[in-house]
């Protein structure tokens, strides 16, 4: 018992369909927590004073071989998201066309510091305290 070509390509295009229904959900999906947990303008130039020391903090978490690798490598590949000229969220999108990239970093960073533990993130940070205290802030990771 065969089935005719036509039979197997309805079935491909119907698979091909329903894949990229989903794909088509799943972007809906993050565009609508992005607009949720967009950060907000305060926050954002916050975060731009402390982009410097912020960046070698990332840096020195990123390559500490004391911090499981499981907590580093989200940091590579955020860098290579980051280096692509594709964005998930398209730039020409008002408000979170560009937000994208800020929660995407903000997330990772998060992750980093929760994973790396505070006696490392002090032990890298290389601002004052009150700078680290202010990224803390705007991460929403205060210490307790």
């Amino acid at each position: 018992m065969g089935h005719s070509p036509d039979c197997f390509t309805a079935v491909v295009w119907r698979a091909v369909l329903i894949g990229l229904g989903v794909l088509v959900a799943l972007w809906l999906a993050l565009l609508a927590f992005m607009v949720i947990a967009r950060p907000k303008s305060d926050t954002l130039r916050q975060m731009s004073r402390l982009l410097p020391d912020t960046i070698r903090l990332v840096h020195r978490l990123a390559t500490d071989r004391t911090i499981p690798r499981s907590a580093r490598l989200p940091v590579w590949g955020l860098l290579a998201y980051l280096a692509t000229p594709i964005d998930l969220v398209p730039d020409f999108i008002p408000v979170i066309g560009y937000a994208d990239d800020a929660i995407l970093v903000a997330f990772v960073l998060r992750r980093l510091i929760r994973r790396a533990g505070p006696t490392k993130v002090f032990e890298h940070w290389p601002g004052d305290p009150e700078g680290l205290s202010g990224l803390l802030r705007a991460l929403r990771l205060e210490a307790n």
